[in-house]
């Protein structure tokens, strides 16, 4: 193929979660030749991802992106740039929440100065809710969230508020400097995203090995909080499209699936349903996680993008748990 014709994709976190299903639906355009950079913290050299680095225009590249020389492997001139890459999770971000701020603020920086010196021509920023987790405790949020309220961070002590905060700083950052060098770009607040290779520290297949274990009753954290959960192949399209339409530049998105909101009592209920196992459900709170309510107002997304979550939670959750079935099998048969 004529290089004229090609389309230079560098996706940062691409041996994560979503950053590998982003880089699959990519993979599938032979025009696309993908650059994936991870440091594998968290992402994992998987069956999944030896098969995608197999395809002749995909390209993994182990890199830290809080260092300078990364920059030399990853080159330049990247048509499109989707930064995925962060430190996540709750018990990083409360053990750990230094490391998560290093990281996710420091590395973004120098990837944006990169980015606006020749990396990239477009950058896709993935944010998270959580940048909005903090605002209901000095401002009425409206539910569903808009993407325009404004943004707070509670007490700085509060190790939580390391990770909104680095979100927060990054879009910050990413918005001020493209701005100055008339680099266009885009940000996304993904909200509350799973679906098959998501780990085992999620909600999803946390209640799903505690039930395989047989848990009775089964303890559900946060029963009465309430999430709009949003399939990955859907959050992979509003990337995507966030990414390539005109109008997104200098925009935030949310993405995620408001038609979707349940209890996670609700959750487990239906994920149990699925799973044909009858337990016991015995709600108990959570240490840290004190936001009651989240979910995504998609308006600016279906008008400006025609984003239109397709997946219902009941058929994710079908296809999460058949992609978690032997793997969880195998991984509690290593444990006995």
């Amino acid at each position: 193929m004529s290089k004229i014709n090609e389309c230079k994709i560098l996706i940062t976190g691409g041996a994560g979660f979503i950053g590998y299903h982003l880089a699959f639906r990519l993979s599938q355009e032979p025009k696309n030749q993908l650059v994936l950079a991870d440091n594998f913290t968290r992402g994992e050299l998987d069956q999944e991802l030896e098969r995608l680095i197999e395809r002749d225009n995909v390209q993994l590249i182990s890199v830290d992106l809080t260092d300078g020389a990364a920059y030399e492997k990853l080159g330049s001139n990247y048509d499109e740039v989707y930064h995925l890459a962060a430190v996540i999770g709750v018990q990083n971000v409360m053990e750990r929440p230094h490391q998560v701020l290093r990281v996710n603020a420091i590395g973004t920086w120098m990837l944006l100065e990169w980015f606006v010196l020749g990396g990239g021509k477009k950058l896709l920023f993935s944010s998270t809710s959580e940048a909005y987790a903090w605002t209901q405790q000095f401002h009425t949020l409206p539910i569903p969230t808009p993407e325009d309220v404004p943004l707070a961070l509670t007490d700085l002590r509060n190790p939580r508020s390391s990770y909104a905060g680095s979100k927060v700083f990054s879009e910050l950052a990413i918005t001020q400097c493209c701005s100055v060098y008339k680099k266009p770009f885009a940000i996304v607040r993904y909200h509350n995203v799973y679906g098959p290779r998501m780990g085992y520290q999620h909600v999803i297949p946390q209640l799903y090995e505690r039930s395989l274990k047989g848990q009775n009753p089964l303890i559900v954290y946060s029963a009465d909080h309430q999430r709009a959960f949003c399939y990955v192949e859907d959050a992979v399209t509003a990337t995507i499209l966030a990414m390539r339409h005109q109008s997104t530049d200098g925009q935030t998105f949310n993405i995620g699936n408001e038609q979707e909101e349940v209890t996670i009592q609700e959750l487990a209920q239906r994920i149990l349903a699925q799973a044909s196992i009858q337990v016991d459900l015995q709600p108990q709170v959570a240490a840290h996680d004190p936001i009651k309510r989240r979910c995504p107002d998609l308006s600016r997304a279906r008008d400006l993008l025609g984003y239109q979550p397709q997946i219902s939670l009941d058929r994710g959750l079908e296809l999460t748990l058949a992609w978690y079935g032997d793997r969880l099998a195998a991984r509690l048969g290593n444990k006995e």
